[in-house]
């Protein structure tokens, strides 16, 4: 049962057998929980320096009721046995500082990069616990920024547009005539223009299906501004695409800083003064094009891991049954 993310139900489904039974069996009999070095503690912090390599990642992740754990985790063991390094109960600095300064400090001083996300706690644990690291932020969660200033600006008009026609079907009831809203040539409302243009925003143009690019053609047409946002969210993924080094990727994003500032979204400022706090780190991926992809990986298969158990009533056991597996 340690091997394989099953859980009890459906092993005594399988055996005919009580599943809660088994559970506890395993739990109290079967298994060395009770004898668990970590158990006293695992609720707040877990430990494994052997699992330390020259690459990390951080993140964070929810058990269960929102609670937030923070997950150090090895690139080198690619997901499987030996990926967990650190588990912290919460996302303080001081918290996590102080579990994984327990690790010796020679063995944080091998760590060479850990990539993480823009948060300033992780980039202070990260430079109090790994001197020799470079920190590099994913850059997905940069492109993820310039994503929700397009969605923001889809969902701005997106009210207006419901407003509007709010208005125009209280005229017509007031006047005593239907109300049609317009249609346009693909068949939308202006209203459902906006809805069902979500998921093409996120995507590049050269992936769009044949109704996706009548959609944004319709789209564009009437919300030039959204044309202009999008352009520029998908020139700021061109530039992690397309760049081979740091200059060049320094300069390009130069120059999109300036198409920001004379595009007069305000988003999209937010965006690139974003950007600008923390370049040097942002820059850091065009060294070896390191991203946190592992840590969202093994976030999934946590999140995977807690559905087969419908849910973390016991935060202590499920650990110990992650910690057999991927620590």
């Amino acid at each position: 049962m340690d091997n394989y993310p099953i859980s009890a139900h459906l092993l005594g489904l399988f055996f005919q057998l009580d599943g809660k039974q088994l559970q506890e069996q395993y739990k109290n009999h079967l298994s060395d929980f009770h004898d668990w070095d970590q158990k006293p503690h695992a609720e707040h912090w877990t430990v494994f320096p052997g699992n330390i390599s020259e690459k990390l990642s951080i993140d964070e992740t929810s058990f269960s009721n929102g609670e937030l754990y923070t997950i150090v985790s090895s690139k080198a063991a690619k997901g499987r046995k030996g990926t967990v390094l650190a588990t912290i109960r919460g996302t303080k600095a001081e918290d996590i500082i102080h579990a994984l300064e327990r690790i010796p400090l020679r063995m944080r001083n091998r760590v060479r990069e850990v990539t993480m996300d823009m948060a300033p706690n992780m980039a202070k644990a990260i430079r109090r616990c790994f001197r020799n690291a470079r920190r590099v932020i994913d850059r997905f969660h940069v492109q993820k920024l310039a994503y929700d200033a397009v969605q923001e600006l889809r969902i701005r008009y997106r009210w207006e547009v419901l407003d509007d026609e709010s208005r125009k079907i209280a005229k017509a009831r007031k006047e005593g005539v239907p109300y049609d809203p317009e249609l346009l040539p693909n068949g939308d409302t202006l209203k459902q223009l906006l809805a069902r243009s979500r998921h093409l925003l996120f995507r590049h143009p050269t992936r769009w299906t044949e109704s996706q690019k009548h959609r944004a053609e319709l789209l564009f047409l009437r919300f030039p501004l959204l044309k202009k946002a999008y352009d520029l969210g998908i020139a700021l993924g061109d530039i992690f695409n397309k760049c081979k080094s740091k200059e060049g990727a320094f300069t390009k994003l130069g120059l999109w800083h300036n198409q920001v500032e004379n595009s007069g979204i305000a988003s999209f400022q937010s965006v690139a003064r974003s950007i600008a706090a923390h370049h040097p780190n942002i820059l850091h991926y065009f060294d070896n094009k390191s991203t946190n992809a592992s840590a969202e990986s093994f976030n999934a298969k946590l999140k995977a891991f807690r559905s087969v158990f419908r849910g973390v009533r016991d935060t202590k056991f499920f650990l110990y049954r992650v910690m057999k597996l991927y620590a």
